[in-house]
């Protein structure tokens, strides 16, 4: 990348949103403190946001019990780019209507990440901002390789779904801030329910640009998530 474009990058604000409020019911316990490489789950996620050159503050959306922990973290990693640990909400979207409050007034583009996708690095993120740059909304995006089925409420294989142009959605999602901010007053005011921004996006009719990945960036569901990202870590560092 020539130097004018990292001057551009630089001039342009980008905050991060890491939603880290829910209750890790599937898995049992706090997903996101586990340790994997060393590390707490949500550390690597705040290093990788850390390092992007692109990124000027981060939010951290969390349940107020955990906020010790993460200022904690904070101190011994020396994140110097984490602005805020504000309290989560009900539901996702509720935290990130409560990241979006508390944006620096100078905030031009917002990214929003789950705090349970540790695998993130900075490369992609920067990558997503270039295209968010671009087309105002951007998001990183997996292809579909695997065959899929539609199956009744026995489970029975009822039919084929063709997974050409199909790409299951992961974060970060980055958009410029004033469109966000008008998905999410949309969302609220006609009290719709949205599992990612880029369902809220959509609402208004804009077009939001994939960044296809072929890396690993899964999120951390199951207890068995966390020695796969553990491994894959531990793959990259040697």
């Amino acid at each position: 990348m020539d130097v004018g474009r990292w001057a551009f990058l630089f001039l342009v604000m980008l905050a991060t949103i890491i939603v880290a409020a829910g209750d890790s019911r599937r898995m049992g316990f706090d997903k996101l403190f586990a340790t994997i490489a060393g590390r707490p789950v949500i550390a690597h996620t705040m290093h990788a946001f850390e390092r992007a050159g692109c990124v000027d503050e981060i939010i951290v959306v969390a349940r107020e019990d955990r906020h010790a922990e993460i200022k904690t973290i904070v101190r011994d990693e020396n994140f110097k780019k984490v602005r805020s640990i504000i309290p989560g909400g009900k539901h996702r979207q509720d935290s990130v209507r409560a990241g979006l409050d508390h944006l620096e007034a100078t905030a031009r583009y917002v990214a929003i990440h789950d705090a349970a996708r540790p695998l993130i690095i900075a490369e992609q993120i920067e990558r997503v901002f270039e295209q968010s740059r671009i087309h105002a909304a951007a998001s990183l995006a997996e292809p579909i390789n695997d065959t899929l089925k539609y199956a009744d409420a026995g489970f029975f294989v009822t039919g084929s779904v063709d997974r050409h142009q199909l790409y299951a959605m992961q974060t970060p999602q980055i958009f410029e801030r004033q469109l966000i901010e008008d998905a999410y007053r949309d969302v609220y005011a006609k009290n719709a329910s949205v599992t990612d921004e880029v369902s809220a996006v959509e609402r208004l009719g804009r077009k939001v640009m994939l960044v296809p990945n072929k890396d690993l960036n899964f999120k951390i569901t199951y207890p068995r998530d966390l020695a796969l990202a553990e491994f894959v870590i531990r793959e990259r560092t040697r």
